[in-house]
């Protein structure tokens, strides 16, 4: 007659409310109590078992929502229970539980029941590196787009010995195939079993009697290329230009990385950007704000006439539609946005000055903002 199992909110001493963070923190003072490897007591191994059952239960949240419906029923298959049939000990990864809440790489527990972890096949195919490119423009090349030739120095795939990197291929002797070395040490926990990549084979399994010499057995060799690029119109500071397939080669026939182009734009000496927008500051003699006027102004598509309204006040804008930067890969452009900025004068010849006190011996002082400034005189 087989035991009855205890409620797992008791095995672990919580309440049935507990949350995520009390249940770990439980579990993991437990853990420590009564891991066979610490704890000589006759039962230790038994309840250590029982407590990594508990909390493989109750840490995941679909299993101990069936666990408070249904019970240990809930795992058994009986009284109707949602189907987690012939659930046991053996069900529970308790090598990744003890990873994720102490860290590191614990061997041993197929000792006590519980499964463990794959490993990492060392001799999958890699895709290369990817590789990032900086590229200075001027602002018209951003704006307009261009072609540029990048010159940069990228590993190929060795031509002699096609990326292995030898010749005469063999099991390599130290890892015995498997490109990993596996190490054990005893610690608080048990057996810490630590993996390491091989570094006779480097992960590969196998070594050559003979070492090609034009890569030094690297497989790859250092090339300087040059890769001639399409500058997209509209591209700006920060803007990345993918190039797939172009970076470094590959290992154990993985294909090639990418290369990613990062653009520094060098500002221009009128203009200002803000993305797709283009800001011009144009200047306006005192004569040209008061009274109005027609100007020519510069745009990034050549000179526009443009009519300012009298009146005009530093830091009124005019908007330019569709005079902006086109957006990379779309066919939408950005507007142009004209900044006044009205000029006083600090150079006067006679005449000027005298013009300027008879102005000045006017009422000019009758808008909204000289009201209120003397209200508080």
């Amino acid at each position: 007659m087989s035991k009855e199992k205890r409620d797992y909110y008791e095995v672990l001493g919580v309440s049935k409310t507990a949350s995520d963070e009390e249940i770990k923190r439980a579990f993991r003072k437990l853990a420590k109590q009564y891991h066979p490897d610490v704890n000589k007591e006759p039962g230790a191994e038994e309840k250590f078992k029982e407590i990594g059952e508990a909390y493989a239960i109750l840490s995941d949240p679909q299993k101990r929502a069936s666990y408070d419906q249904f019970g240990h029923a809930a795992f058994d298959g009986a009284s109707g229970g949602p189907g987690f049939s012939g659930f046991d000990a053996s069900d529970i990864d308790l090598s990744s539980i003890f990873e994720d809440l102490f860290g590191g790489s614990f061997g041993g527990f197929s000792n006590f029941g519980f499964g463990g972890g794959s490993r990492r096949n060392s001799n999958r195919p890699m895709k290369g590196q990817d590789s990032l490119v900086k590229v200075k423009l001027d602002f018209n090349e951003a704006v307009f787009g261009c072609k540029k030739t990048i010159k940069l120095d990228l590993n190929e795939e060795c031509s002699e010995c096609h990326g292995k990197g030898g010749f005469d291929e063999e099991t390599c002797s130290t890892c015995g195939g498997s490109g990993r070395v596996i190490t054990q040490q005893q610690s608080l926990f048990g057996v810490i079993q630590t993996q390491t990549t091989c570094r006779d084979c480097g992960g590969l399994g196998k070594t050559y009697k003979k070492k090609c010499s034009a890569c030094n057995g690297n497989g790859q060799v250092r090339k300087n290329k040059e890769i001639e690029v399409n500058v997209p119109e509209g591209v700006d500071n920060e803007y990345q230009l993918r190039i797939s397939g172009k970076g470094e080669a590959g290992k154990n026939g993985g294909p090639n990385g990418d290369i990613y182009i990062e653009f520094i734009v060098t500002p221009h000496e009128i203009y200002e950007r803000d993305e797709e927008d283009i800001y011009l500051e144009v200047p306006l003699t005192i004569t040209e704000a008061a009274l109005g006027c027609k100007k020519d102004v510069p745009t990034i598509y050549g000179t526009v006439s443009v009519d300012f309204k009298e009146g005009m006040q530093t830091g009124n804008k005019l908007k330019l539609k569709g005079k902006g930067v086109k957006i990379p890969g779309s066919l939408r452009k950005g507007d142009m946005y004209l900044v006044v900025k009205v000029i006083t004068p600090t150079k006067l010849d006679r005449s000027q000055k005298k013009l300027l006190k008879e102005l000045s011996e006017s009422n000019l002082e009758n808008s909204e903002e000289f009201k209120k400034y003397k209200k508080f005189l």
